[in-house]
């Protein structure tokens, strides 16, 4: 099943966040955020601190 993070990405241009400022907020790395900028899989714990930084829900930042 694919997993699109558009949604993500969106929302940072939005809020005119970096994809760095991301990764510090939410204390994730730069491979994370490369493997979701590429649609591919990251943990659920990753997905989680994601969506308490930005203070969103899941399906606010992915979709099937």
């Amino acid at each position: 099943m694919a997993v699109s993070y558009n949604k993500l990405f969106k929302l940072l241009i939005d809020r005119k966040m970096k994809k760095k400022d991301l990764g510090t907020i939410a204390g994730i790395s730069p491979a994370s955020i490369t493997k979701m900028a590429k649609d591919e899989y990251v943990s659920l714990e990753v997905l989680e601190r994601v969506c308490t930084a930005l203070n969103v829900e899941i399906g606010d930042i992915l979709e099937f």
